[in-house]
């Protein structure tokens, strides 16, 4: 794939534009969880695999995507991504069930699969590495803003029109996308020669599938046996996956750019801190709804505080990590989530709405904050050579943690709810105490992500601030 000739800001935005259609459609399904329940007849948390396929096909189409962007080339996979994701939303909108709805958002995903990898490739190989922070500060807001915004606009279509809005926006929406890519994303760069390892393809893609799905059927009564199943056979294909890519001539991933340090950070401790981050704007509404027994709306205002929070920190965001380095932003953000995480499950209904307002304002800046540091080091010491295969590395796993915190946020919940109850807790007089128990244990395992930075040499990513 040849590069761009500079770095293009109008690009840039396009594919930041792109990503927050996907992010937004994928977590604005959240706050109509409960609506969707009740048209189909399901428990509201049950509603959530139809947000996992999404996510889960998201990760398991990345490395086919990342091979057919350098086999045809960036300007037809993504265009064709486009046009993919917008037929889909409204394949999803005219379902008749939760099935269809599941199928029609798995197709949606694998579109979405191609947006991701190629748009983010297509951006960074016009991007120097002194530009990489202007760069994210492009790519970043997507997965800022969205997350965020998706609580109050879906939670406003929900109330006041119907939840098949929240997949019918995309239509208009895409076709914009769809005339831009046509006019602002370079041609040529493909490689016909370009092989696809298909064992590795393969291995991963069952692997990843296996494991989000495993994830689901945990905590479901009757099916906890084929869900611990699934994962166990999930993890072993993709040890297998990585056995085979280790040895292989021409691997679907080069395992070898995990050699950086800073990159192969972004993929554990950051892995752990995205999913997280992930099963928050899942859990958090239907909290206010199920628990606290708020409406759409009033719910999705509530978490659109971290919209907030995300806005007002960005300015300092970039200074504050040239200041300060990555590592100690890393830790502090991660430490900072974590006691946010835990006040969320100390909330009760008699909190005064400022109090719980200010607390999640504290958390979305946070998070943007260490969004953009994780998003910036993870391409710091990597080399023009080694880019293509990061890339394909980096997006899946973050695909499969977005995944994975919707799975693990559902399966805390039920598992939650289910020790509340066999406990005689105070179940009947607060219906949010599983959810306390869920955002505790979500509390503790980002602590994980604090250990993992804490690790990271102290001048890491200096290459990437100007800093020697």
């Amino acid at each position: 794939m040849t590069s761009p000739a500079a770095w293009n800001p109008r690009l840039a935005l396009l594919v930041a534009a792109t990503f927050f259609m996907e992010f937004l459609d994928g977590t604005a399904l959240a706050t109509a969880l409960p609506a969707i329940g009740a048209d189909f007849s399901v428990a509201p948390a049950d509603v959530n695999v139809a947000m996992t396929a999404y996510l889960a096909t998201v990760a398991m189409g990345i490395p086919f995507s990342s091979w057919m962007a350098e086999r045809f080339g960036p300007r037809p996979v993504f265009t064709a991504a486009i046009s993919l994701f917008t037929l889909a939303s409204l394949t999803c909108a005219l379902s008749p069930g939760l099935s269809a709805l599941t199928a029609f958002r798995a197709v949606q995903g694998f579109g979405g699969a191609m947006m991701v990898p190629v748009g983010t490739l297509v951006v960074l190989r016009g991007t120097p590495k002194d530009e990489l922070l202007k760069a994210t500060a492009f790519l970043v807001w997507p997965g800022l803003l969205a997350p965020v915004l998706a609580p109050l606009v879906g939670g406003a279509l929900t109330q006041y029109v119907s939840w098949h809005w929240i997949f019918l926006v995309n239509l208009p929406l895409g076709a914009a996308a769809l005339v831009a890519a046509l006019r602002l994303v370079p041609g040529g760069g493909a490689d016909p020669g370009r092989h696809l390892d298909w064992p590795g393809l393969a291995l991963t893609s069952l692997g990843v599938a296996a494991v989000v799905i495993g994830l689901e059927l945990l905590g479901h009564s009757g099916d906890s046996g084929w869900g611990a199943g699934l994962l166990a056979a999930g993890i072993a294909a993709l040890a297998g996956a990585v056995a085979w890519m280790r040895r292989a001539r021409s691997p679907l991933f080069d395992f070898r750019v995990l050699g950086v340090r800073t990159f192969r950070a972004t993929q554990t401790g950051g892995f752990v801190y995205r999913l997280t981050i992930s099963s928050v704007p899942f859990m958090l509404p239907l909290m206010l709804q199920d628990g606290f027994g708020w409406d759409p709306v009033h719910s999705g205002f509530m978490v659109a505080a971290v919209f907030v929070g995300n806005i007002g920190i960005k300015p300092a965001t970039t200074p504050l990590i040239r200041r300060l380095g990555f590592k100690p932003v890393l830790v502090g953000a991660a430490a900072a989530s974590a006691v946010t995480f835990a006040l969320c499950g100390l909330a009760t209904r008699d909190w005064p709405d400022p109090v719980l307002f200010g607390v999640l304002v504290l958390s979305g800046m946070f998070r943007s904050i260490g969004f953009s540091a994780y998003m910036t080091v993870q391409y710091s010491d990597v080399s023009a050579v080694q880019l293509p295969s990061a890339n394909a590395i980096a997006n899946t796993l973050v695909q499969l943690a977005h995944a994975l915190g919707v799975a693990v946020g559902a399966l805390l919940i039920r598992l939650a709810s289910a020790l509340v109850h066999d406990a005689g807790w105070a179940a009947a007089t607060d219906p949010a105490a599983g959810y306390r128990v869920a955002f505790a244990a979500i509390a503790v395992l980002m602590l994980l992500s604090v250990v993992d930075s804490s690790l990271l040499p102290r001048h890491a990513g200096t290459e990437a601030i100007g800093r020697r």
